[in-house]
C-alpha cells in the first residue's frame, strides 16, 4: 500500500499581490519519481521551495510524512532533504571530498563513516573516488560536477531529494547522460522519493513515474506518462503533447 510522503491541501501563494498558486493539491508517495512539468511562471519551483521551507504558504497545509511542515523544525529538515539546483554551488576552496562530507559533519557523523560514504558516494554517481576525491570543483567538467552536487545532495542519506532544473545549463549530451544516471541512481535506492523539476518535456517523460504538468500555478494532469499520452486531460495538455510531436516530426524531416 502507497505510503503519502508530501501532500498539498489548498495550497496558496502570492508575490506582491500576484496569484502564483491559487490552489494546489496533490500527493506524492515514498518512493516515487515525480516530475513536475511547466513552462516559465507555471509555479512549478515556487511549489518546491514551498516542500523544504524556503518559501512559505500563504494558505492551506502541507504535510511531510504525515506531520504538518509548519509544525517541524525546518532546520533538521532540510538537513534530511537533498536538494538540487542548476547553479551546483560547491564550495571552490574545498576538496570534493571535502564538500560531500559538509552535510555528514553537520549531522555529527564520525570521520570513519564519512569517510565511507563519501568513497560510497562517489562510486554511485560513477566518478572513480581515487581520481576525483581530492580534487577541486574547477578541475571537473560540468556535467561532473553536476554528478557531485548530485552526490551531496544524497550525502545524508535524506528520504527526499529535490531537484530544480539541475541539468539545464548542461549541452544535450552529457544532460542525456545525467538523465539515465539519475533514473538509475533512483531505482537502487530503496523509498528514496525524488521530485524533479523541467521545462523540458522529453527530460519530464522519462524520468517521471508520474508527471505533474503545472499551468498557471494550477495541476493540468497528473498521472503517469502512458496514461498523459493516451488521455490527456486539458487543452493545455494536448496543445504541450502537439509541440513533441511537432519536434520529432521536425527531426524526422532531417534524418530520414
Amino acid at each position: 500500500m502507497s505510503k503519502p510522503a508530501i501532500q498539498f491541501n489548498h495550497v496558496t501563494k502570492s508575490f506582491n499581490g500576484h496569484t502564483v498558486i491559487p490552489d494546489l493539491n496533490f500527493t506524492v508517495n515514498q518512493g516515487e519519481f515525480v516530475t513536475i512539468l511547466g513552462s516559465s511562471g507555471s509555479g512549478k519551483t515556487t511549489t518546491l521551495k514551498m516542500i523544504n521551507g524556503l518559501l512559505q504558504p500563504d494558505s492551506g497545509e502541507i504535510m511531510i510524512n504525515g506531520q504538518l511542515l509548519r509544525d517541524l523544525d525546518i532546520v533538521k529538515l532540510r538537513r534530511h532533504m537533498g536538494y538540487v539546483v542548476q547553479q551546483i554551488g560547491l564550495f571552490p576552496h574545498m576538496t570534493i571530498k571535502e564538500n560531500l562530507a559538509v552535510a555528514p559533519k553537520m549531522l555529527g557523523w564520525q570521520q570513519g563513516q564519512i569517510d565511507e560514504r563519501v568513497t560510497e558516494l562517489l562510486k554511485l554517481v560513477q566518478l572513480n573516488p581515487a581520481e576525483y576525491a581530492n580534487r577541486y570543483p574547477s578541475q571537473l567538467s560540468g556535467g561532473q560536477q553536476q554528478r557531485v552536487g548530485v552526490a551531496r545532495a544524497l550525502a545524508a542519506n535524506p528520504p527526499y531529494v529535490l531537484f530544480d532544473e539541475p541539468f539545464g545549463a548542461l549541452d544535450a549530451l552529457t544532460r542525456l547522460e545525467l538523465q539515465k544516471e539519475i533514473k538509475r541512481i533512483h531505482s537502487s535506492l530503496a523509498d528514496k522519493t525524488f521530485m524533479f523539476v523541467t521545462h523540458d518535456l522529453n527530460e519530464a517523460f522519462y524520468l517521471g513515474q508520474r508527471v505533474m504538468i503545472m499551468h498557471n500555478g494550477k495541476i493540468e494532469q497528473f498521472a503517469t506518462p502512458d496514461e498523459i499520452m493516451q488521455v490527456p486531460a486539458t487543452d493545455f495538455v494536448k496543445q504541450l503533447l502537439a509541440t513533441g510531436h511537432q519536434n520529432q516530426a521536425l527531426w524526422g524531416q532531417y534524418h530520414d
